[in-house]
């Protein structure tokens, strides 16, 4: 796991850096809170840090507030590190957004049981976050994430005019799948297909299933023709071989519709949604298994 150490003395970072790397953490460091504060924000931040009260810039105390006020999407477990041992620094400590207090000098049994827990705290934190955005079947986000993943991106073209894309897919004759090979065979229909979509697209795509075998997938910076050209590779990818389960092999095939916002163009939540949809109702119309782009 990976572990942030913020402390403007160096010797103290130094030490603490090699104790934390030989308990096999991997670790990043940081020598004033401004800093500290960024790495926290950063997509990829780490989920557990032991931050100094004393810095340049930002405090720890100001650190811990920013991180609490600001970060919305995952838990950062926060260790306050100081020489302050009275009942007042530990009480303004924790109500700043501080979940633990070690008082300098640190013993190392102490740190290690108290970096343990953060960690136990921090993992069952991520797994109730991912139980919580993620379809327990086939393991995609669920249908409120990539809703609200479709939002912010919305959001974002409004502001940068960048364009984006979507893909309305659903797995044809699901129905008939579910009637001839059982439903636990459909339920092996619908896992196969999350991954093998999921191994198409690019890393920064989001695939969701919105319903059933409804799936809604996320293209950030596309055009008609990127998008179009992902949705017939995701096609290829569902089609080319029959599903293996254990009631014999299944053909499966999806039907897509693509709708794509330009650079400057507006349209509402409802109305790209409702773009997709229709366009995935006449590739429905015209045989299914293939992709139609919206007009």
């Amino acid at each position: 796991m990976k572990i942030l150490i913020a402390d403007d003395e160096p010797i103290s970072l130094l030490y603490l850096q090699a104790v934390l790397e030989e308990w096999d953490y991997e670790v990043v460091t940081a020598s004033d809170g401004n800093q500290a504060c960024e790495i926290l924000q950063s997509p990829d931040a780490p989920m557990l840090a032991i931050i100094d009260w004393m810095m340049p810039g930002m405090d720890g105390i100001d650190v811990c507030r920013v991180v609490r006020e600001s970060v919305k999407d995952r838990y950062v477990y926060m260790i306050m590190l100081t020489g302050k041992s009275e009942t007042e620094f530990i009480v303004e400590a924790m109500n700043a957004g501080a979940d633990d207090f070690i008082s300098k000098p640190f013993n190392i049994d102490e740190l290690q049981v108290r970096v343990r827990a953060g960690r136990r705290i921090a993992d069952l934190e991520q797994k109730l976050r991912i139980k919580a955005s993620h379809d327990a079947l086939t393991g995609l986000y669920n249908r409120g994430t990539i809703l609200e993943i479709l939002q912010k991106e919305l959001t974002r073209h409004q502001r940068n005019k960048h364009s984006f894309a979507i893909i309305f897919g659903d797995l044809d004759h699901f129905k008939r799948i579910n009637d001839d090979f059982g439903h636990l065979a459909g339920d092996m229909v619908l896992r196969e297909a999350a991954a093998r979509i999921s191994a198409v697209l690019r890393p920064y795509d989001s695939l969701g299933r919105y319903g059933g075998e409804e799936l809604l997938i996320v293209l950030p910076g596309c055009d008609a023709i990127e998008a179009t050209e992902i949705a017939e590779r995701v096609r290829l990818a569902i089609c080319n071989k029959p599903v293996t389960t254990d009631a014999g092999d299944v053909p499966t095939s999806l039907s897509m519709g693509v709708a794509v916002i330009a650079q400057g163009q507006q349209i509402s939540f409802n109305g790209l949604i409702h773009l997709a949809d229709a366009a995935l109702y006449i590739a429905k119309d015209k045989g299914r298994n293939r992709v139609e782009l919206a007009i």
